[in-house]
């Protein structure tokens, strides 16, 4: 379906629907696009205006737009903005009662809403791709859209699955929309998505704002340089980016001791707590929020005016992202990483700690090799069991269908629990026949816990003879009508195998490549990041060169332009493994043999990197957890093999 709209047309609904005067570079060449029917990616900065280039298509568009995002914050600020302009949209996300799920999914039905959003692992809820299967969908809008690619800087399995979602839907036409891609990655997101080159519309990436600043500092001096660039600051709406969550609650309760307005925010606070703080930060005009980088994604505060990175980003597309949310309103804005050489050390360690041993993924092979030809797997159990983290099972899973072995099958949900709203004897009064004997014993077959109930899905359908997707539609059915509330526990997902894996030893072996590759990916990154911190040129032109677009003149603002360049790091001073870590270390390992029995758990147990048994068995807590987080992650390993 095509929509034959003039330049004017567009601008007149961009006025009346939004409010807005004028388009933004780049938004008319992706809107024309998508109204005559054809896919499109739209790369723009950070503060560009990507979300206009599906909203706005939405309100002429006949069907559904359904938008794809892993940022929450940017769905309920988005949504609560579409329905004060009277556009109806909603957002599908656990924060959301039965209820609201419901009266939802029957505005969709009827056609009321015209956006939703969803996160990426919405698809694996089977009851949502049942219903999703039903309803038109007039564009797919892709948001973060460089998740996709496995040489990105933030690579998520999942992603790699919405190309063919978009298909099996019917999708009328796809949106790819990113603010961090290097050339790789765009051709990337165009092959997945089977998007033109020349409907990639991509804008220049540099930004004359904004004033990109590298300070060297030691440990020691960090805290009272950023104090001093706060106190001689206006009083303006500020970010501080810290690496560890620890490290910024210490900074925020440093700068609240100097009588700063500063907030900690990161993924270890509870959810209702780091909602207000967001809310505060948005209604503020002097706020501070220190910050890990668990805060800002989706966040569209416009008068952000300084971003201080109290530690070093993990890449050049994380800091890209990170700074890309200063002066959106066009007003000059400060981005200064306060650099120590040794904060080097940390973010190497994350790299080597995400990393799997041998033995784990021999264990991880073993696993696959021992399932039958169709199987269903609890990523997190497998986590657990070859102590190899979600995520990097997640991506080893991903590679191994990338490369033929397996088959993603759809996902499901083993157990379902529900709370009755009203007895069984009503509920069975709406049927006769078969159907009412089928839903005495789905009842029957439910187990009563404290308030809730629960059936075990494989269990039912095999004593019923019937295939599960019956006994869900039941269930679904009876929350449809109200008598029960209905929730899903236990997801699995399914694949099947395509090729037998026959030498347990060579797929070992290949797997630790792969996962080497990809450390060594990261490693470079972050060489990319500190040349681009230590540049001997405009360093506003290399940060824009990385996203494939040259600038003509120098920007006159960075470090390198004002004469301020960091021409050379000082060389590190490195700390050992202590005698008394090491002793500690193997009192421990008495106590908690299974948890610390490999050489790699131990170096990431001392260096403070968490593993899924590490987690379970609560080694955070010990005293000695972290306490070589300074010390280079090889260096450990070295120390415990020579030890």
């Amino acid at each position: 379906m095509t929509v034959d709209v003039s330049e004017q047309q567009l601008e007149e609904c961009l006025r009346e629907r939004f409010g807005l005067d004028q388009f933004r570079p780049g938004q008319v060449p992706v809107l024309k696009r998508l109204l005559q029917g054809r896919s499109a990616a739209a790369i723009f900065p950070t503060g560009g205006g990507k979300s206009l280039c599906y909203q706005l298509p939405a309100t002429l568009l006949e069907g559904l737009t359904l938008v794809v995002s892993p940022l929450l914050a940017l769905m309920r600020e988005q949504v609560d903005f579409l329905n004060s302009r009277g556009i109806k949209a909603g957002r599908l996300d656990s924060t959301l009662s039965a209820d609201e799920s419901r009266g939802l999914m029957d505005e969709i039905r009827s056609g009321e809403i015209k956006l939703l959003y969803v996160a990426p692992e919405r698809f694996f809820n089977e009851r949502f791709r049942e219903f999703i299967k039903g309803i038109p969908i007039s564009l797919f809008a892709i948001d973060e859209a460089h998740c996709i690619s496995q040489w990105g800087h933030n690579f998520r399995p999942d992603y790699l699955k919405l190309a063919k979602l978009a298909a099996d839907l019917e999708a009328e036409r796809i949106l790819a929309l990113t603010a961090t891609a290097t050339p790789q990655v765009l051709d990337d997101i165009c092959g997945q998505f089977s998007i033109a080159k020349e409907d990639a519309v991509q804008t220049p990436f540099f930004r004359s704002n904004l004033a990109l600043r590298f300070t060297l500092c030691s440990a020691k001096e960090r805290d009272r340089t950023l104090l001093s660039r706060l106190q001689e600051a206006p009083s303006q709406t500020t970010l501080v980016y810290v690496t560890l969550q620890k490290t910024a609650e210490l900074v925020a309760d440093y700068l609240q001791q100097n009588d700063l307005p500063a907030r900690a925010y990161h993924a270890g606070l509870r959810p209702e707590e780091r909602e207000e703080i967001q809310d505060w930060f948005m209604q503020s005009s002097d706020s501070i929020v220190v910050a890990t980088i668990a805060f800002g994604m989706g966040i569209d505060k416009s008068d952000i005016r300084a971003i201080y990175h109290y530690n070093a980003s993990k890449s050049i597309e994380n800091y890209a992202q990170e700074i890309g949310r200063a002066g959106r309103d066009g007003e000059d804005s400060v981005c200064e990483t306060l650099l120590v050489p040794e904060d080097r050390i940390v973010l190497d360690n994350f790299a080597y700690g995400d990393t799997p041993s041998e033995k784990a993924l021999r264990r991880f092979v073993e696993f696959l090799v021992g399932q039958p030809e169709n199987f269903f797997v609890s990523y997190y159990s497998l986590a657990y069991e070859t102590d190899i983290r979600d995520s990097v099972v997640r991506t080893l899973m991903t590679n191994l269908e990338l490369e033929g072995w397996l088959q993603a099958t759809s996902p499901r949900y083993d157990a379902y629990q529900y709370k009755p709203r009203i007895n069984s004897t009503q509920i069975l009064k709406h049927f006769e026949g078969e159907r009412r004997v089928f839903a005495s014993k789905v009842l029957s077959l439910t187990v009563k816990k404290k308030i809730w109930f629960e059936i075990n899905l494989a269990q039912a359908a095999d004593r019923l003879k019937c295939d599960r997707s019956r006994i869900v539609k039941m269930l679904d059915y009876f929350a449809e009508k109200g008598w029960i509330e209905l929730k899903a526990s236990g997801l699995v997902h399914g694949y099947r195998k395509l090729r037998p894996i026959t030498d347990i030893e060579s797929m070992t072996d290949h797997l630790h490549d792969y996962v080497t590759d990809r450390q060594i990916g990261e490693l470079s990154r972050l060489d990319e990041l500190f040349k681009l911190m230590c540049a001997n040129r405009c360093q506003s032109a290399m940060l824009s060169e990385h996203f494939g677009h040259k600038i003509e003149t120098k920007c006159g603002s960075c470090s390198f332009c004002c004469g301020e360049a960091i021409t050379k790091l000082p060389e590190m001073r490195v700390p050992r493994v202590g005698d008394s870590a090491l002793t500690g270390l193997r009192a421990l390992q008495k106590k908690k043999p299974v948890v610390l029995s490999e050489v790699l758990q131990q170096a990431r147990f001392l260096c403070g990197l968490s593993s899924p048994k590490s987690i379970r068995a609560r080694l955070s807590r010990e005293p000695l957890y972290g306490c070589c987080s300074a010390v280079p992650f090889d260096t450990v390993v070295e120390t415990l093999t020579d030890g």
